[in-house]
C-alpha cells in the first residue's frame, strides 16, 4: 500500500470529520473528487489507485485533470473550482504531513480557480409572489403547511436546507419573533419574523404539536393503499 492512503485516509476521518465537523454533503462531494481523480490518475499512469503516491498528483496531473473535467465531462467552471478546492484542502493536510512531497504540494496549491460570472440575484414581483402563496391549498393539511413553508422562505430568504431543518425549539414567537437557523458551515445566525409570519406560524405550530425537538414543518407520512 502506498503512502497516499493512509493521509486520504486520515484526510477524511481526522481532518473533514474530527476537527472540521464537515457536513454529509462535503464530505460526499470530497469523496467523489477523488475517486474522479483516482482513476483518471490510474488510466494515465497505468499504476492501480491502492499504488498511488502523493507525487504522481503532482501540478501536471491535477492540470491535466481539470481540463478533462472541462473538456470530457462538460463541467462547468464552478464544478471544476469545487474540485480543485477538494484537492487544495487534502494538499494543505498532506504539507505537514509529506514534507518529502513539499515541492510537488506548492505547486499544487499554486494552481488558481477559473473565474466564473456572477449572475444577478432575480427576484419575484409582488403580483408573482401573491400567486405563489395563492397556490397552495389551504383547505388541506398539506396546504397550510406548504403555505406556511412558503411565507418563511419568502420573507426570510432562508436556504431550502435551512427552512427544513427548522425545529420547534428553534422558534420564538412572544416578544420581537425570530427563528434560530443553523445555516451553511454550523453557523447560527436569528432571523427576524413579519407579524404576518408570526401569526402564520402560531396558527400553523397549534396545529402541528409535537415535542420541541420534532421538525417544525414536516412531511406526512405516506398513506399505503387500501387493498
Amino acid at each position: 500500500m502506498s503512502s497516499l492512503a493512509p493521509l486520504l485516509q486520515g484526510f477524511f476521518t481526522d481532518r473533514l470529520i474530527r476537527q472540521r465537523h464537515a457536513s454529509p454533503h462535503t464530505v460526499t462531494g470530497y469523496r467523489d473528487t477523488f475517486r474522479l481523480l483516482l482513476a483518471f490518475a490510474s488510466a494515465r499512469t497505468g499504476t492501480s489507485p491502492s499504488r498511488l503516491e502523493l507525487a504522481d498528483l503532482d501540478a501536471a496531473m491535477i492540470g491535466a485533470f481539470l481540463d478533462h473535467l472541462a473538456t470530457d465531462r462538460h463541467n462547468t467552471a464552478a464544478t471544476r473550482n469545487g474540485r480543485l478546492a477538494a484537492v487544495h484542502s487534502l494538499f494543505r493536510y498532506a504539507a505537514l504531513r509529506a514534507p518529502e512531497d513539499s515541492a510537488v504540494i506548492q505547486r499544487v496549491l499554486a494552481i488558481p480557480h477559473r473565474r466564473t460570472d456572477r449572475p444577478l440575484i432575480a427576484f419575484l414581483a409582488a403580483p408573482e409572489i401573491d400567486a405563489l402563496l395563492a397556490a397552495a391549498d389551504r383547505s388541506t393539511w398539506t396546504g397550510r403547511r406548504d403555505h406556511t413553508l412558503l411565507l418563511i422562505a419568502i420573507q426570510t430568504g432562508l436556504r431550502a436546507a435551512e427552512l427544513i431543518g427548522l425545529r420547534r425549539q428553534d422558534t420564538e414567537l412572544g416578544a420581537g419573533p425570530h427563528i434560530r437557523v443553523h445555516g451553511k458551515g454550523r453557523k447560527e445566525r436569528v432571523v427576524p419574523l413579519t407579524t404576518q409570519s408570526a401569526r402564520a406560524l402560531t396558527t400553523w405550530l397549534k396545529e402541528r404539536r409535537g415535542s420541541p425537538r420534532g421538525p417544525r414543518v414536516p412531511v406526512p407520512a405516506r398513506r399505503h393503499a387500501q387493498p
